[in-house]
């Protein structure tokens, strides 16, 4: 059996023009060609789409064709066309040039009347990069792209790659200037302020990518905003919301986490909580970030040190069974009192452990390893001991008190595109705008910004 398959142009006055798109034939009938084929539904698609691009564009110059103040046409300068990849393939589209109009005393003597048709690739295909190109290599998303549509055979990792890079550059431009530090305002004008909803917490980390030309590691900032509650019940508490920057290139963070923020609801008079695993870049970062706001060392990463030296002293007590206990009870006991926030007795006890270590870590390799432990988890609560808080009344009163979510966050935003089974090495820049689109696909906001750039951007899915 044969079949043909035509589109049917439909004018205002009822008349139909016809063309004919593809013609197939079916004889044996088995599995493998029950219906269409994937190649038979490409070729279709791009049959359709050549033929609709290009009566929307005849009928588009008609239109403009009359000069809309005195009524004469427009004469032709030059004739020419213009190609346009599209998800259906590409199509090549007629765009003139013409002749200003005599009634026309300034501006270009000749002109294109289509001014709109700028850029090779459509917004859909672009969308589609974008959002592919945030979540698996560049060289997949070609691979699939030519896989499951007709899209041109020139699509490639470079085409991707440039794409996605001009589409966060624009989301950086976008984003405005630097917050300066002291951006905030007085305490009589956040009086004046309603209530705000619950405090904001945002949990922050540092992960490392392999830097291109073999120049090492460098690190990323990545993390999560979440909203405790709306003070107002019937109003839905926003999801929650992540980012991610490269510290050495991102030139305006601050900007960055506040707009952020500010679509999740804050007001400047809201309570912001960071929290961290308390290592030094990420606590100068968060203290940058935003000035007035608490900073709050979680207590997965305090356990996790004292879990290790744990592990230490089992040693020490295979070898020196009294003092192995003595020092289990003693590290067991700095954790009780970080619990409730007594800071300053917990490090007088890391001092004392320490003094009795020194008396037998000359004849005790174990107790040589215990030590050295001991000095670096002193070290770390002696820096952030401001950012201690009672860890016991935080966790009675509901609120967070361990950054889980954000180790969660790191593996989502930055490992599972960077680094886990990812032999690529990236350029500051590179990472740097994959973050911002990344980002956008993560937190579900890439569509809804290329609505705001392409007003009919996908209608219908907003109208649904």
């Amino acid at each position: 059996m044969k079949f043909r398959v035509e589109v049917i142009r439909i004018n205002d006055d009822g008349a139909e023009q016809r063309c004919d798109v593809m013609e197939l034939e079916r004889h044996e009938l088995a599995m493998e060609t029950l219906g269409l084929s994937l190649m038979d539904g490409k070729t279709i698609l791009h049959g359709v789409q050549d033929f609709v691009a290009s009566q929307q564009m005849v009928e588009d110059l008609k239109a403009r064709r009359i000069c809309l103040s005195c009524g004469q046409r427009y004469h032709s300068k030059a004739t020419g066309t213009h190609t346009l990849k599209t998800v259906f393939g590409p199509v090549c589209v007629p765009n003139p040039r013409w002749e200003r109009c005599s009634c026309q005393t300034s501006g270009a003597k000749t002109f294109r009347p289509a001014a709109w048709l700028h850029g090779r690739t459509s917004p859909e295909l672009l969308y589609l990069e974008t959002k592919w190109g945030s979540l698996i290599p560049f060289e997949r998303v070609a691979e699939l792209l030519k896989e499951v549509l007709p899209v041109g055979e020139s699509t490639n990792h470079e085409t991707v790659r440039e794409h996605l890079q001009a589409i966060a550059a624009r989301i950086e431009t976008e984003l405005g200037e630097e917050r300066p530090a002291n951006d905030f305002e007085c305490q009589e004008e956040l009086a004046e302020q309603p209530l705000p909803d619950g405090p904001m917490t945002v949990g922050i980390d540092g992960g490392y990518v392999r830097a291109a030309h073999k120049q090492g590691c460098f690190e990323v900032i990545a993390g999560r905003s979440v909203v405790a509650f709306r003070r107002a019940e019937e109003d839905p508490v926003p999801p929650p919301k992540c980012f991610g920057f490269v510290q050495t290139f991102d030139p305006k963070p601050r900007r960055r986490l506040w707009e952020l923020m500010k679509s999740q609801g804050m007001q400047e008079n809201q309570q912001v909580v960071f929290m961290s695993d308390g290592g030094e870049d990420v606590r100068r970062v968060q203290q940058y970030l935003h000035p007035n706001s608490e900073h709050v060392i979680d207590w997965f990463h305090i356990t996790m040190r004292l879990t290790v030296l744990q592990q230490q002293t089992k040693s020490l007590q295979a070898e020196r069974a009294p003092d192995g206990a003595a020092v289990s009870k003693q590290v067991e006991s700095v954790k009780h009192l970080l619990w409730p926030g007594n800071v300053e007795e917990a490090l007088d006890r890391v001092r004392n452990l320490r003094m009795d270590l020194d008396l037998i870590r000359k004849h005790s390799a174990p107790a040589e390893k215990l030590a050295g432990g001991v000095a670096e988890f002193g070290t770390y609560i002696g820096n952030n001991r401001e950012s201690i808080p009672n860890f016991g009344e935080r966790y009675r009163q509901g609120e967070t008190i361990s950054t889980a979510f954000v180790e969660s966050t790191i593996n989502q935003v930055v490992s599972r595109r960077f680094v886990k089974k990812m032999q690529m090495h990236w350029t500051l820049r590179g990472a740097h705008l994959l973050l911002q689109t990344r980002t956008k696909v993560l937190n579900n906001e890439l569509e809804e910004l290329f609505r705001r750039w392409y007003p009919l951007f996908r209608v219908q899915a907003r109208a649904a």
